[in-house]
């Protein structure tokens, strides 16, 4: 089930594919096209979450991925982006967990077309989930980077965001800014589920 994806300056893409954005994204347009997401993040997915990112169970990554695969509009998306970046996690982060579910997640998508070391996270950063809105863009400011090797691949690409969590969407559209600079022609998102806004 494709749900919509209103949040934070995002654009919306609803069950029947139509675009649309609220009145703060027309005032202030996101560097993110598109997102969908396969599902709202409520029970029984907030601990199906917990258990492949924080108690080490990876095996769930495919799964998910075939959930987010069969949501409307998804398997065109795979089909026509020429790069699948996940959302990169800090060095700390990695050696906490063990894993990136995100590369995981879009391994399981389409391991062709998956880039794990394009999109770098350079510093360690709070969790997201823990700020207030107001406060993450702030934790993310120059925490992420293009890495220089890929950069000029990049130029004229079409790239699909992987993560598995959608909150305010504010990694997301850090991420597309950072990639439309480096010279990205499009930004979409993909996220397993959504917390409802």
């Amino acid at each position: 089930m494709a749900l919509p994806v209103s949040s934070w300056n995002a654009v919306h893409t609803g069950p029947n594919h139509a675009s649309r954005q609220c009145s703060s994204c027309l005032q202030s347009p996101p560097a993110l096209d598109a997102c969908w997401a396969a599902t709202s993040y409520a029970w029984p997915w907030t601990q199906l979450v917990a258990q492949f990112k924080f108690q080490n169970d990876s095996a769930w990554a495919r799964a998910l991925a075939l959930l987010m695969q069969s949501a409307p509009g998804v398997e065109d998306v795979l089909e026509q982006v020429d790069v699948i970046l996940p959302m990169p996690l800090s060095a700390q982060r990695l050696a906490e967990r063990g894993f990136n579910q995100a590369l995981l997640l879009a391994k399981a998508l389409n391991p062709h077309k998956t880039q794990a070391l394009t999109l770098l996270k350079l510093r360690h950063t709070a969790r997201q989930s823990s700020l207030k809105r107001s406060e993450r863009l702030l934790n993310l400011a120059g925490a992420l980077a293009v890495s220089p090797l890929r950069a000029a691949s990049l130029r004229g690409q079409h790239v699909l965001l992987v993560d598995d969590v959608m909150t305010s969407g504010v990694s997301l559209n850090t991420a597309a800014q950072v990639l439309k600079q480096a010279g990205v022609q499009s930004v979409k998102a993909l996220v397993f589920a959504r917390t409802e806004v």
